[in-house]
């Protein structure tokens, strides 16, 4: 009997020691992460690489999968922000136009969420991008390009100090370019149906708001046709009698003024392209035109023609192939947009042509009744001397002849209309609030843009002596002959 329960005490031992070695064997081995064969990453940053590793090999619906999973798990997680951005990224990479429209969504949350982070610059470069992407050519739909335009300008305006800056005014630039080339195409189609008001319109907008455009020179050169067609209207208008006879004429003093502010206004236009593109093809037309018109001829300074020259010389000329392919390319050809220079950040309301017919040169005297020619028969208004100053309303500065005011007198006061009440003498008042001089000036803005700082504004150290014909000449390109002028390629 004792060997028998001797037996079962062994036996009972072995198994204990059996369990026993089990279970220390099982303490001792390494925990194995059920979301990684790597036990001693944390599970977000698991996360994080898994997706990123899916996205790599753009499987972006295992990525996406796996990045909610973290942002909707570990809420608190360092891996939060990056994983936010990732799924932009994700549908960024994926492309097409529903895809696109998701990535900016996302991004644009991200810059809600963490508009700190500097991640934020790199989100709206990206939202920036999109649109870039969707950009076409200057004759279809320009949606993407003004979305892509107010976008690059918001990253530079907000994030000043991103290392993203130089590349954002950069694609500013070439989307410039192109909105440049819609407003020109635009004022080129007015001005062939001799719409001049329509056309000087387009043309003054253009010059004014994209001045590195690349054929900013064929602009200025076509505003002042267009004054010029405007101006042999009017000469050709008839010229009435004492009686007012015939219909659809005008007073020679009036054809005599009218005249020469157009004169005026396209030797502007044509001396503005030899003080600011000297080096361009039109420069030489111009040239001619003042001459023509006797009008003096400007001379560019020499930091003038090193400017141009600059611009001119950083814009390239796309290939044989880049020509073939944009015939069949959405997208438009960006290769004359400026790498020099910096691009317009301020958005300006364009010039419409009702406001240069009212304007000083084809608006400011009333019109009487059409000519024979299609030409505004003006007459003048009554100037009112001593009147007081301009007022800033549409109306009034459009009756204004010549930009003086003819608004008419303010009415007298209704002696019962109710009027406030005098200061009380016992009001507590601030210490020196009777003078704005003893008022602090206002803080400076760190992020704020001088005024007048443009990029058709001169270097610092530049020099302002004028430019010798010789200078000129060599400065601009050799113009293509023989066969290179038919075929540029």
């Amino acid at each position: 009997m004792s060997r028998f329960f001797m037996s079962r005490r062994v036996s009972w031992v072995a198994v204990l020691g059996v369990g026993l070695a089990i279970t220390v064997g099982c303490t001792n081995k390494k925990a194995v992460n059920p979301l990684a064969d790597v036990g001693s990453k944390q599970p977000d940053k698991v996360l994080f690489d898994k997706a990123m590793d899916a996205m790599r090999h753009n499987r972006f619906d295992v990525a996406r999968l796996q990045l909610q999973t973290l942002i909707n798990t570990y809420p608190d997680s360092e891996f939060v922000a990056r994983a936010k951005l990732a799924v932009g990224d994700s549908w960024y990479a994926e492309g097409g136009t529903a895809a696109l429209a998701q990535a900016e969504q996302e991004y644009e949350d991200f810059k809600t969420f963490f508009p700190n982070m500097p991640e934020a610059a790199e989100a709206q470069l990206k939202v920036a991008n999109i649109h870039y992407q969707q950009m076409e050519k200057a004759d279809r739909d320009y949606t993407h390009a003004k979305r892509a335009e107010e976008e690059y300008r918001a990253l530079v305006m907000e994030f000043p100090d991103s290392k993203l800056v130089p590349e954002a005014k950069q694609r500013l630039l070439e989307v410039q370019e192109v909105l440049g080339e819609r407003e020109f195409e635009i004022g080129r189609f007015y001005y062939l149906r001799q719409s001049y008001a329509a056309s000087i319109a387009r043309l003054q907008t253009l010059v004014d708001i994209y001045p590195l455009y690349s054929r900013a020179d064929e602009a200025l050169y076509l505003l002042g046709q267009n004054y010029e067609g405007q101006l042999a209207r009017v000469r050709a208008t008839p010229t009435c009698d004492v009686h007012g006879l015939p219909r659809g004429c005008a007073r020679e003093t009036d054809k005599a003024r009218y005249s020469e502010i157009l004169t005026k206004q396209a030797s502007e236009a044509y001396a503005k392209i030899l003080t600011r593109y000297p080096i361009m093809d039109r420069s030489d037309d111009a040239k001619k035109r003042l001459e023509a018109m006797h009008q003096p001829v400007p001379r560019p300074t020499k930091a003038a023609v090193a400017q141009n020259k600059a611009e001119d010389e950083s814009r390239r000329e796309s290939t044989a192939v880049q020509k073939l392919m944009s015939v069949v390319k959405k997208g438009p050809d960006v290769a004359s947009a400026s790498r020099v220079g910096e691009p317009n950040l301020v958005e300006t309301t364009p010039l419409a042509a009702r406001d240069v017919v009212r304007s000083e040169a084809m608006g400011a005297m009333e019109p009487a009744h059409k000519g024979s020619l299609g030409v505004d028969i003006i007459k003048p208004s009554p100037v009112v001397p001593d009147a007081a100053a301009p007022s800033s309303d549409a109306t009034t500065a459009a009756a204004s002849p010549f930009g003086q005011p003819g608004a008419p007198q303010p009415a007298a006061p209704d002696p019962n209309e109710l009027k406030p009440n005098a200061p009380d003498p016992n009001e507590l008042k601030p210490a020196d609030s009777g003078s704005d001089a003893a008022l602090p000036p206002p803080p400076p803005q760190v992020n704020e843009i001088q005024s007048g700082a443009s990029s058709s504004s001169a270097t610092a150290g530049a020099d302002s002596t004028p430019a010798t014909d010789q200078e000129i000449s060599s400065s601009k390109k050799k113009k293509k002959t023989g066969l290179k002028k038919i075929i540029p390629f």
